[in-house]
């Protein structure tokens, strides 16, 4: 009675078995569906495009080239085009942006996840930044910061900054209270519970938000190359906008391919740091971790050198050891005293 009530109807099993909920896919399978949605794709692609002339075709050449068209214009884009300098100007906005958003955005995030009061106070400016449209930021920053370099590093700044600020006081506000009462109970006062306790238990969750918001990130800066007022801007946003003005439009497609990939290969590039940097929690052999406690140990060895006790506290030492001995060297001329007179 109990095996037959725990085993599953056998016709449940194989009507369920290739689309299980939740249930495990192996790895080639799972390569194996993939490239056959890009076949599918493709075929699509090829499907709408076929034809010599552009009447044969179910959509013109002027609004979507065919395959071979589109990948015969590589070589072009490639050279005529500077490809790489200009993907290399993107990343550049991306990070120094990213970057800016990170060192401002971590530490405000970590002051309002531990201190009630300063999440109250940087609320309305979370909530504004969160809530308004991004290309509404593009004319902002075009009248405050010009037409120049600066102005696509800061509108990726407020673009992300506020996610920032809310995903770190977020992952500061999930840490468990029981590791913070642990601390407390061992003696930490509260400057060593935040650092040594809130901040390196939610850094897993905060990298894991920061990496998600880079790929973001990436999609912002070409809404801001896109729209150009100055004579030069470089970057793949501009060459978008570039070959939708004067040709050729196959580059377009072309652009619109490569952004992925390259997104794809800087997420797994900041996956594989994650993984080197806590490998309690993705399984890496945390490289990272070990490099960077080698780094604080040298920087422990060297303090000596460059930070040394000022005069001023040498001179309380000083005076408090003088003290101490003073006191104790009266308080045995007291004791022999004492001892002198009793007998």
């Amino acid at each position: 009675m109990n095996e037959t009530a725990s085993t599953p109807p056998p016709t449940r099993r194989t009507k369920y078995r290739w689309f299980p909920i939740r249930g495990p896919i192996r790895l080639t399978a799972s390569v194996v569906l993939g490239i056959l949605c890009v076949v599918m794709i493709y075929a699509a692609w090829w499907f709408v495009t076929a034809g010599e002339v552009a009447e044969e075709r179910i959509v013109g050449p002027q609004a979507l080239p065919s395959p071979t068209e589109t990948f015969g214009t590589f070589g072009q884009l490639w050279s005529e085009r500077k490809l790489v300098q200009n993907t290399w100007v993107t990343l550049r906005r991306v990070i120094i942006g990213f970057a800016l958003a990170a060192a401002v955005g971590v530490p405000l995030g970590v002051l309002a996840g531990c201190f009630p009061a300063v999440k109250a106070f940087l609320t309305p400016v979370i909530l504004f930044g969160r809530n308004i449209p991004i290309a509404a930021l593009v004319p902002l920053t075009f009248f405050f910061f010009g037409i120049g370099e600066s102005q696509k590093i800061l509108f990726i700044f407020l673009a992300c900054v506020a996610f920032v600020i809310a995903d770190t006081a977020t992952s500061i506000s999930n840490v468990g209270q029981e590791y913070l009462d642990t601390a407390y109970t061992l003696g930490a006062n509260r400057w060593q519970a935040i650092i040594k306790v809130l901040v390196p238990l939610s850094m897993p969750s905060v990298f894991d938000s920061l990496r998600l918001l880079f790929g973001l990130a990436f999609g912002y800066i070409m809404l801001a190359e896109t729209i150009k007022l100055g004579s030069e801007s470089g970057g793949l946003g501009n060459l978008i906008l570039t070959s939708q003005r004067i040709g050729p439009r196959a580059h377009i497609y072309l652009i619109i391919l490569i952004i992925p990939i390259v997104a794809f290969v800087i997420d797994r590039a900041l996956f594989a740091a994650q993984k080197g940097l806590f490998p309690h929690k993705y399984g890496g052999n945390g490289w990272l971790l070990s490099a960077w406690r080698m780094i604080a140990r040298g920087i422990d060895d060297l303090k000596p050198y460059f930070f040394r006790p000022s005069p001023e506290f040498a001179d309380l030492v000083g005076v408090g050891t003088e003290n101490a001995t003073s006191g104790k060297a009266s308080g045995e001329a007291t004791k022999d005293g004492q001892t002198e007179s009793k007998s």
